[in-house]
């Protein structure tokens, strides 16, 4: 877990619209795992250690489905902290009968599912460090198949109470429009580093030489619009970093590539050129 603490800069929380609060709420909770921290009549915080925000939903008024073929969200990932934590949840979908992808990255062994809203989520366990193959300063991932009946001989007779305490929100993916200007964004304007390169379609950003924090994709069509405000999908996600001086240094590289800031409640706020907003906090 020392990729998601200072000094590096990580994201600590992803904000979701939803279209029934309701049933976001018991999807988050009995499925997922989650706890709520704050509730009110649209919208509830969700934590995994009854103090730090992971997630949070809201119901805008007149919501309107998720929209295909659009910027935003492809998948947050909640990372958890050992790898018999991932082996408990795989059992306990088989247990409800809930259908989820999954596949080995090398660096990591990570399961793929859909909220109610197709809000794509990943779970995740991460391998160790000194595991992960660095070339040329790129960091070698695939798209393996998950070895199961490796993975469950590590969580036999144990039941799953629900994400543990030290679980992160790992990563986020997104969709963009285009790559050229989203990775000036992201490198000269936040900061991040490139640390793979999927063919021309998808990058893959970290800071502290994480194999990522961030990735960005054009799968849904170079020149995807953004979707409508009221539609299900990404709100904004939150980018901790580490001092007021880094959050001053990377304000000042934002504007120097020309993107737009803007200051609410003690928080920076910046969208990247695909229209998905950036909360900078400290």
């Amino acid at each position: 877990m020392n990729f998601h603490r200072e000094p590096i800069t990580f994201v600590g929380q992803v904000n979701l619209k939803v279209q029934n609060l309701e049933r976001s709420l018991a999807f988050y909770q009995k499925v997922i795992g989650f706890n709520v921290l704050d509730k009110s009549e649209r919208s509830a915080k969700l934590t995994a250690d009854g103090k730090t925000v992971l997630l949070s939903i809201e119901q805008p008024i007149n919501n309107a489905p998720k929209q295909v073929r659009t910027t935003g969200l492809y998948h947050f990932a909640l990372l958890l902290p050992k790898r018999s934590d991932l082996a408990k949840i795989v059992q306990y979908f088989a247990e409800i009968g809930f259908q989820f992808g999954s596949s080995d990255h090398l660096v990591s062994e990570a399961l793929y599912l859909s909220d109610p809203d197709g809000n794509g989520i990943e779970i995740y366990t991460d391998r160790d460090p000194s595991d992960w193959s660095w070339e040329n300063g790129e960091v070698e991932m695939t798209v393996d198949p998950l070895n199961f009946p490796d993975l469950l001989s590590f969580g036999r007779q144990q039941s799953w109470k629900g994400l543990p305490a030290e679980t992160v929100m790992g990563h986020i993916h997104l969709h963009v429009s285009e790559l050229r200007k989203s990775e000036e964004f992201y490198v000269k304007g936040l900061g991040f580093e490139v640390v793979n390169r999927y063919g021309s379609q998808a990058l893959f950003l970290s800071d502290g030489k994480y194999h990522h924090h961030i990735a960005i994709n054009t799968w849904n069509g170079v020149g995807a619009p953004a979707p409508a405000p009221n539609c299900a999908g990404l709100e904004s996600y939150t980018l901790m970093l580490p001092s007021e001086e880094k959050r001053a240094k990377i304000v000042d590289q934002l504007k120097s590539i020309g993107a737009s800031i803007s200051v609410s409640n003690d928080s920076f706020i910046t969208s990247d050129p695909s229209s998905n907003r950036i909360i900078l906090k400290v």
